[in-house]
């Protein structure tokens, strides 16, 4: 006797953003239709979770690629699993054996961490990622949590004229070069060689749905581009408050076998910041998305100013 699978169905699990998939068993092939309902949640609620799941680097490798193509693994990740180039893995246990045990220090105070701090992946890049899907190996019993913020929701709670200045605006991104530091660490050099900068609209159009998203975050946007110092943080500091507005995010408890999925071009995300006095021990590994180069309201394209697009073939801060 067969038993037929469960139907894949979607809840949301915030009033803005988030929503977890059931009955999907994401270590087989999807099924068109399957993948079409997935990106269609994906769409709607920006971040979707599947928990409980079985999957290695090669299964999740085969699952993300049904729904577009991978870049490598990271702009400065020169060591990705063997066979695997598309996996980035999040460990700062990984990152202190290659560059030291002051790296974790020097990442924070860069502000280009996937451990602390609202970002939105690569927009340094001319072409940031699509989407990015991460999932956990290893978690801890407390502590770790994830959280995620809806960008289209964060415009559409300007007010009408501040929505209508903002969309004229364009800033720039930046991987590298902004500060210097005490610190002459291998990180740092690496990061300051190898330049990752693009202007992008501060406001982008979202390639599929349409919709406006706010598209700065306190990770990678340096300044907004042709107005005054004190202009631009003041205009950065109003967006920044607008886009963690708590009523826009979404908080995920990691456990080992669950897997989220979001929408890079309408979120932005916190890393755990409640780890470091824990000792736990937590072991992530993402596969990300090629993205397509952001276009505003007005119609005109990001621009490349330093580096390369992140594609599939090679680091972006490697030597051609």
């Amino acid at each position: 006797m067969t038993t037929t699978p469960p139907a894949l169905s979607v809840r949301p699990v915030a009033g803005h953003i988030g929503a977890d998939i059931d009955g999907v068993d994401l270590s087989r092939p999807l099924d068109r239709d399957t993948v079409r309902r997935i990106k269609e949640a994906l769409h709607r609620h920006k971040v979707v979770f599947f928990r409980g799941q079985s999957l290695d680097h090669a299964a999740q490798i085969a699952f993300a690629r049904q729904f577009g193509e991978l870049t490598y693994a990271h702009p400065h990740d020169d060591t990705p699993p063997e066979g695997h180039p598309e996996i980035f893995t999040v460990d700062p246990r990984r990152f202190e054996e290659r560059y030291g045990a002051g790296f974790v220090d020097e990442y924070r105070k860069r502000q280009y961490s996937y451990f602390d701090g609202w970002h939105t992946d690569v927009t340094a890049a001319v072409n940031p990622p699509a989407g990015s899907i991460l999932r956990a190996e290893v978690a801890p019993d407390v502590g770790g949590d994830t959280q995620w913020t809806n960008l289209v929701a964060a415009y559409q709670g300007l007010s009408a004229p501040v929505r209508a200045f903002v969309d004229t605006l364009r800033a720039e991104h930046r991987y590298g070069g902004s500060r210097r530091f005490e610190r002459d660490s291998e990180f740092a050099r690496r990061i300051d060689d190898n330049l990752l900068v693009a202007v992008h609209p501060v406001v982008r159009v979202h390639p599929e749905t349409g919709e406006r998203a706010l598209f700065v975050n306190p990770g990678f946007t340096s300044h907004v581009v042709g107005v005054s110092a004190s202009e631009s943080k003041r205009l950065l500091d109003l967006l920044y408050a607008e886009i963690t507005r708590p009523e826009y995010t979404v908080r995920f408890r990691w456990e080992p076998g669950h897997v989220a999925f979001w929408d890079n071009r309408a979120t932005a995300h916190l890393a755990p910041r409640d780890l470091d006095h824990l000792d736990a021990e937590r072991t992530l590994h993402r596969v990300t998305l090629i993205g397509e180069v952001p276009v505003g309201p007005d119609g005109r394209a990001s621009e490349l100013i330093a580096g390369r697009p992140f594609t599939a073939d090679q680091p972006v801060g490697s030597a051609a």
